[in-house]
């Protein structure tokens, strides 16, 4: 009896072994069909590739903040918040992490129109000091920007490099890998590859 029940316990733990790898193939099979999500683009009043006009607006502390235009060998991340959204303030950490980390190529700034009372706290509570706010309901509009958190990339010569609606830190890095490999977005790149395959 004992050998009998040892027997069928090594049986089943055989067959759940090929179960779990057979489960393990699946996933990795899936994993690779899954495209990466990349951050969502939007109908908007601005194209890709598209120049925009500069614009030289005061931040929150009175500085002159220039938005566009020649930027002398550096790309500008536009990130478009509000204090009041839940999703903008999620993402301010990562937004804090990423003007450190590429800060050797790119300058960020926050935008925004509302209260400066509520940027004001949204800046001390989220440690964003060293990133110029500028509130301007003209820029949104301009950038054709309908919902937040929504980020534009300008390249070097203040051309729209990429841009979308943000929801995580991944979304916000395509908009990165979007202009390095000189794409609109990480769908367009995908789906140029699923063309050329």
């Amino acid at each position: 009896m004992m050998l009998t029940s040892q027997i069928l316990l090594w049986v089943a733990v055989i067959l759940e072994g090929l179960l779990i790898a057979a489960l393990a193939r699946q996933v990795g099979i899936l994993h690779e069909r899954i495209a990466p999500a990349g951050a969502l683009t939007l109908p908007q009043g601005v194209a890709v590739g598209e120049r925009m006009t500069p614009m030289t607006l005061a931040d929150m502390g009175g500085q002159p903040v220039t938005i566009g235009g020649d930027r002398a060998g550096r790309s500008q991340l536009l990130f478009f918040a509000s204090p009041d959204c839940p999703m903008c303030k999620s993402l301010l950490p990562v937004l804090r992490s990423a003007t450190k980390a590429e800060a050797g190529w790119l300058d960020v700034v926050v935008a925004g129109d509302g209260a400066a009372a509520g940027y004001r706290s949204m800046v001390r509570d989220h440690r964003l000091d060293h990133v110029p706010v500028v509130l301007s309901e003209a820029l949104g509009r301009a950038l054709g920007v309908a919902k937040l958190p929504y980020a534009v990339l300008l390249d070097e010569q203040g051309r729209v490099a990429s841009l979308g609606l943000v929801n995580s830190r991944e979304h916000l890095e395509s908009l990165f890998e979007a202009k390095e490999r000189g794409v609109a977005s990480i769908q367009d790149y995908l789906s140029r590859r699923q063309k050329e395959a």
